[in-house]
This record gives structure tokens, sequence and C-alpha cells, in this order.
């Protein structure tokens, strides 16, 4: 099977239940962000925009765990917000598991080993040995941290992990090859700690999805050659998106980086495009997202959006429309589903009912379309997506490692010119990237990288303003 057994068949005793007894709308995936604290800034994500005022904030565990059972979706999506940087994420999986939920850590990998780490700490043993050495010897851990491993004390024994489970996946955030992920996380060298992070979970046995955006300076050729490449890291399934155009972030990519939104964002001609090739990847890749949505980013179909399937459920509480979109936030799941008027919303028969939703494609509005859909032709390509063999893995070739690691964005960026600024002001004084040869990551420097961050954006201002003064 493309999928596991266990999950596939509980979506769809779950989507059968629901349609047995006529419930006119309910929740496949719960989007859930117990926070919006990130320690990136990437560029076409609006939730650090959106929700600027409320970064600090996150939702208590127990709420959390209520908001999960009150919409009752199998399926809950951890996100933010960076949801590794909650206080109490393993508890949080684990009452989400409690309850019987399959659950996507939606992440960008910057945390992962350190969560694992802490995971082989807590339940280190003879049996852990062996994949510990060998992580060791592919500089995954060091030999510092294998010592710390073996010699935890009771306190870290004691500590809730997030440990390998069929029923849950690292969901890890990748756009695309070195280069132009880092470009549009705004930080050199996440790249290398996502594959990373992704290999030492594929040793220690968990199950790793990735998750990519797809946004108008995307190079289908060069996800192809993604896809390639995390299928030979074994990674376990893939979801892939359009880029939604976020109100907030197209202010700030005015505001913060001097560019224009539409050569960021994608239309819907443009969506159809890019996603020319989706099917063939399908067959290629375990693609998660129904055949029935392919066809769709395809263009060979049109579909209408079934936002409702998807709530999402954050610090403000249930918001709505969508994800993408807000024009509300409510106290329970029921009051927002009654109260939406959910007409006003999507695109129909090529015309948008709300500007807004002109070029959306997500697929959190219409991939529970094409599951949802009770055609005999859409019923049976679901079915046959899901129940075919997985894809066999690509092999790993220095071609493709050479077209992986394709340079990083360093002098490139979109905060290079403020790099730039900031030499001329030092009068040619080595940064400390310079000096060291690589982009330091070590965790624990979101807080040094966030003021480093704001302090570059700062002096490429004041720079701005004496070379105009000096002209």
């Amino acid at each position: 099977m493309r999928f596991p057994l266990a999950l596939t068949a509980k979506i769809a005793k779950h989507i059968v239940g629901h349609k047995l007894r006529g419930t006119p709308k309910f929740a496949m995936v719960l989007q859930l962000e117990p926070l919006h604290t990130c320690n990136l800034t990437c560029t076409g994500c609006g939730r650090i925009r959106e929700y600027s005022t409320s970064l600090k904030d996150m939702v208590p565990l127990e709420q959390c765990l209520a908001a999960a059972a009150e919409c009752n979706a199998p399926m809950v999506s951890v996100c933010g917000g960076e949801p590794l940087i909650y206080p109490k994420i393993e508890e949080l999986v684990a009452g989400l598991r409690e309850q019987g939920r399959i659950i996507y850590i939606c992440t960008n990998g910057m945390f992962m080993r350190k969560k694992m780490r802490e995971y082989l700490a807590a339940h280190y043993g003879p049996a852990l040995e062996k994949p510990l050495k060998r992580l060791v010897e592919e500089s995954l851990v060091t030999e510092k941290e294998a010592e710390t491993i073996r010699s935890a004390d009771a306190a870290a024994r004691k500590k809730i992990t997030i440990g390998p489970s069929k029923w849950h996946y690292w969901n890890v955030h990748v756009d695309g090859l070195e280069f132009t992920h880092d470009l549009i996380v705004e930080r050199e060298g996440v790249f290398k700690e996502c594959v990373a992070a992704i290999k030492m979970a594929k040793i220690l046995g968990y199950q790793v999805a990735t998750n990519t955006t797809v946004y108008r300076e995307t190079d289908p050729g060069e996800l192809e050659d993604m896809f390639k490449f995390l299928s030979s890291l074994g990674c376990d399934g893939h979801t892939i998106s359009p880029g939604y155009d976020y109100d907030a972030a197209k202010k700030d990519m005015v505001k913060r980086l001097g560019r224009d939104p539409k050569e960021f964002f994608l239309t819907r001609e443009f969506t159809r495009l890019k996603f020319k090739d989706i099917e063939r990847w399908g067959q290629m890749f375990s693609i998660f997202g129904t055949p029935v949505y392919q066809e769709f980013l395809a263009g060979k179909r049109e579909l209408t959006c079934t936002a409702w399937a998807i709530p999402t459920f954050n610090v403000r509480g249930w918001k709505a429309p969508c994800y993408l979109m807000t024009d509300g936030h409510y106290p329970t799941y029921h009051e927002m589903l009654t109260k939406v008027d959910w007409e006003k919303y999507g695109v129909v028969d090529g015309v948008a009912r709300d500007p807004r939703c002109e070029n959306c494609m997500v697929h959190c509005g219409y991939d529970p379309s094409g599951a949802l859909s009770t055609k005999p032709r859409d019923t049976w390509l679901n079915f046959k997506y899901n129940f075919l063999p997985r894809p066999t893995p690509f092999t790993a070739s220095p071609q493709l490692e050479k077209a992986v690691y394709n340079g990083v964005s360093i002098g490139k960026g979109h905060l290079a010119e403020a790099k730039a600024a900031v030499g001329r002001e030092l009068g040619g004084a080595k940064s400390v990237y310079q000096r060291n040869g690589h982009h330091d990551h070590a965790e624990g420097d979101d807080t040094v990288a966030t003021a480093q961050r704001d302090d570059l954006l700062s002096k490429i201002r004041e720079t701005t303003k004496a070379e105009v003064k000096s002209k």
C-alpha cells in the first residue's frame, strides 16, 4: 500500500460514518496552532505577520486537547509558528495519541535533532546503542552528545518525549533544494539541517513526511529533483501545495524586502503551469493528496472549496473561514460551522465568490473536496491511489547530490543588501559568517538570530538614508 493501512482505514471509516449519518459538514483534519512564535521568517508566511501582536501567546495544553476532541477530526496537523518551540509539545502529542488521532508535527526541522536526542536519552538501552553508533558515524550526533545520552540522569529518563510511532509523522518544511529553500526561509544552513534531521529520524524509525509550498519563482524541474532526493532519504510521503497570497505577507514584502508580491505568488493560470506534472509525480513519489486534487492542480477539472473540512484552532479561537483567510474567530467549532456563510467563499464555475479566493488552489481548501467526492470515478481513483504499492525509492547518486546542494544563498538572499550595508559600515571588516566560513545554527541561537536580523534591517535603512543624503 502507498499509505499505512491503519491510518487509511481510520480516515475512510470517519468519512463513511458521517456520510451515512448525513452530516453536512465535518472536520477531516484539524490545523492546531498552539502558538505562532517561530525562529524563522519565511518570506511567504502570513502567520508571523497576521498574528504579530500575539506571537508570545500560547494555547494551554488542556485547551488544545479540548479543541481536538470538540471537532473530532481523525487527523491533527500541529503547526504554528514552530510547534517544537511549544513548551508542552511532548505532552500535546501524547494527549492526541490518547485520543486516537493521527498526528503531523509540521516543523521547519531546526529543533528535530534536539527532540530526538531527548528521546534517545529517555529510552537509552542496548537496543538503541547500534543506531546511536550509526548516528555518530554519520555525524548526525556528536561523540559528546552520544555520551550525554548514554549517561542520562534520572530527570532526562523521566522526560516525556516524542518517540517513533506509526500514528505520527515529522512533517518537515522543504521548499526546494538548498539555494531556494534557504532563500525562502531567509536563513542559510536550514536546508542542510532539515536533511540531517530527516536522516536521523529515519535511522531511528520515525515516519517522515515533507511539506512544500510552490511560489511563482519555484522551478518545477527543481521540485522533481527535490522529490527524488527526499525519496532517496526514505521519506514516507510529501504534501505539496501552491502558495497563497496572504495580505499580511504581501504588505511585509513591500515594506521589509522591497519586493513586488506579484513576482512571488501564483495566479491560477501559473499554478496550473507549475503543477502540469503533478499526476506523474504522484506515480513516481508518495504524494499526500488525492488524485482528484492532483487533477484540479493540473487544470483538468474544477473543484468546490471545502475549507470547513480542515478547520484551524489557534490562540484566538476557531479561525474562519479558513486557514488562509480571517474574517473572525469563534469560541466553539459548532458556532463557527453554523455562523459562517460558507456560500460566500471559493470559486464556482470559474467565478470567485470572494476576491481573495480568486487565485487560491491550496490543499487545505480543495484536497478534502477530492476525498469527499461521491462520484464513482473519483472514489475509484482515490481507492486505487491508496492501495497500489508504494513507489520504488530513488537511489542517491553523485549527480543528484550535486543538483541538491546547489549553493547556499549567502550574498544572494533576501537580506543580502542588509549584510552589504553592515559590511560597508564596518569598513570591510568580516562578519561572523565570513570568519567562520559557515552560518552557525546551534540550538538556542534564535533570539540572537532575530536580534541580528532586526539590527541588520535597521542598519540598512540607516545606511540607505545616509547614501541618499550624500548624493
